[in-house]
């Protein structure tokens, strides 16, 4: 019988400001990263969620298809509703966990009341038959040029810095050691950062493999990984000849990463699907005979400012992901179940004076499979349909 937890308030911060990866192909905020929002508290009223279709959880014998777990309007409630409509058409979530710095200073047991709001997350997700994919996240999801939430005393870091090195281990070993994920990333979109901070890859590299290596003692059979954002690996971005792929800056990762996860939201540089060459995605199953993941996506389903969108190019971007690399995928992630209420959004951003990652964020507002009231979008259809197998 699948146990029924209680909601933290926690959810709500996580699913909806900590997004991630969305920043890339827009030009980076120039203000230094917010500081997260103040710990939930452990406790929260109790809230029944209606009871879902009896399924067993996901147990990833197939592609396992979900999104990241922001709601159409920055509520309680609708993060609860926002829940169960996912999981009528996802067997994943997929959870960006910054490091809480502070906590982790004294080891891997250290008190956190963000381990205990990930065990209710976990527990959450679980209730409405899915599974949750973690993704440690040192780096701000809107500018991921800079660190996130860094203590103001420890001053300029990189990952020389002896106390980014120490909290971001123990903060991912310890996720591994209580939850046993089936997939664990240590770092997203990790080579736009390498972009900006060349001199700090060799720190970044050898990080991640001590991590690599302590995860795997406590949890062997979770699959580590890093993810790469794919249209700056092709150099969209104009560093370079385009789909001239950087193929180094994932194989410098080798043999220590079990898959090969990548994000991608095309539309930011392409004005239709049909402009994507037929073998943008495919080269990557020559490359590599490990499982790939699509850990982010998404095209936009209206014009945002000078990017242009459709319902017609969402369909057709859903479709050329899955003739080039469907096969292969254990897991694919669209950005958003439900585009965002944006003037519910804007009043949250105004509040925090975070109005560069706003004007960020809001190119990737139309990204859902249903608007914001949840009226499904033509895309919803081919997405059920890709999930079943058809």
């Amino acid at each position: 019988m699948k146990k029924q937890p209680t909601l933290l308030f926690h959810f709500l911060l996580l699913g909806a400001l900590l997004l991630s990866g969305c920043g890339q192909g827009t030009p980076a905020p120039t203000q230094e990263p917010t500081q997260p929002p103040t710990e939930a508290p452990t406790e929260a009223p109790t809230r029944a969620p209606v009871t879902p279709v009896s399924r067993e959880v996901f147990d990833f014998s197939r592609t396992g298809f979900g999104f990241f777990p922001t709601p159409p309007e920055p509520t309680v409630d609708s993060s609860v509703e926002n829940i169960k409509n996912m999981s009528e058409h996802a067997d994943v979530l997929l959870f960006q966990e910054q490091v809480p710095w502070q906590d982790f200073q004294n080891g891997v047991d250290s008190e956190s009341t963000r381990i205990n709001g990930v065990g209710d997350l976990v527990d959450y997700v679980e209730f409405y038959g899915m599974r949750s994919i973690m993704v440690v996240d040192p780096l701000n999801g809107l500018n991921r040029r800079q660190f996130q939430g860094i203590p103001e005393e420890w001053g300029a870091v990189d990952f020389s810095t002896p106390e980014v090195r120490s909290a971001f281990k123990d903060f991912s070993v310890r996720l591994a050691r209580d939850f046993q994920p089936a997939y664990l990333g240590l770092a997203s979109e990790i080579n736009t950062y390498l972009d900006a901070y060349p001199e700090d890859a060799e720190h970044f590299l050898s990080l991640y493999k001590e991590t690599y290596a302590a995860v795997k003692e406590v949890s062997p059979d979770t699959r580590v990984f890093v993810t790469f954002q794919w249209d700056d690996l092709n150099r969209l971005d104009g560093d370079g000849t385009p789909y001239d792929i950087k193929w180094d800056q994932i194989e410098a990762f080798e043999p220590e990463l079990d898959i090969w996860a990548i994000s991608s939201y095309p539309y930011v540089f392409l004005d239709d699907p049909s402009e994507i060459p037929d073998d943008y995605y495919s080269p990557l199953l020559e490359r590599t005979d490990k499982p790939l993941a699509v850990a982010e996506s998404g095209w936009t389903s209206q014009d945002v400012g000078e990017i242009t969108g459709s319902l017609e190019g969402q369909v057709e971007f859903l479709r050329t992901v899955d003739e080039q690399i469907g096969e292969r995928l254990v897991f694919w992630i669209n950005l958003l179940y439900a585009d965002l209420n944006w003037e519910e959004y804007r009043i949250i951003f105004a509040e925090q004076g975070t109005v560069e990652d706003m004007n960020t964020l809001a190119n990737f507002v139309h990204l859902g499979l249903t608007d914001s009231a949840g009226n499904a979008k033509p895309a919803l259809q081919l997405w059920d349909n890709l999930r079943a197998g058809e």
